[in-house]
């Protein structure tokens, strides 16, 4: 039977970069998609599946309360320098879950896009900020 105080609280998640806890993130994803070809099987009509690499992605979103991030993501347009390439760590620590804790590090982070400026007149400015990634570790 289900013990409803198991499931995770995403309230308890945090992402990191360089050891410095993204106070501002407050919503975060990262997933490695399967590329597979298709293999054709004979005296079937089955079609096989070989996994062949993988891709990973993600996003994350928070209050805008700097532009630090961006200055390193905006790099790239310096035609003297290449693209920011960073790494960062999610965790998930719900008091509750003592089995659901993860932390996971993303490595070769390369972000989607430059964030520059985006506003609305009586809203809180939120920056989603898309990334891929080349490997990942998970540290629990």
């Amino acid at each position: 039977m289900l013990d409803s105080t198991k499931t995770l609280d995403g309230s308890f998640g945090k992402m990191y970069h360089d050891g410095e806890w993204l106070t501002n993130v407050t919503q975060a994803e990262a997933t490695v998609e399967i590329n597979k070809e298709e293999i054709a099987i004979a005296g079937t009509r089955w079609i096989g599946h070989k996994s062949t690499n993988l891709t990973g992605s993600g996003s994350m979103t928070g209050y805008k309360i700097t532009s630090a991030l961006a200055k390193k993501i905006a790099q790239i347009a310096d035609n003297t320098k290449g693209a920011f390439v960073t790494e960062l760590v999610m965790k998930l620590d719900d008091p509750d879950s003592y089995e659901g804790k993860q932390w996971v590090r993303l490595k070769g982070v390369q972000f989607d896009s430059i964030p520059i400026l985006q506003y609305e007149h009586g809203t809180i400015v939120l920056e989603e900020t898309p990334f891929t990634f080349t490997g990942f570790e998970l540290l629990t």
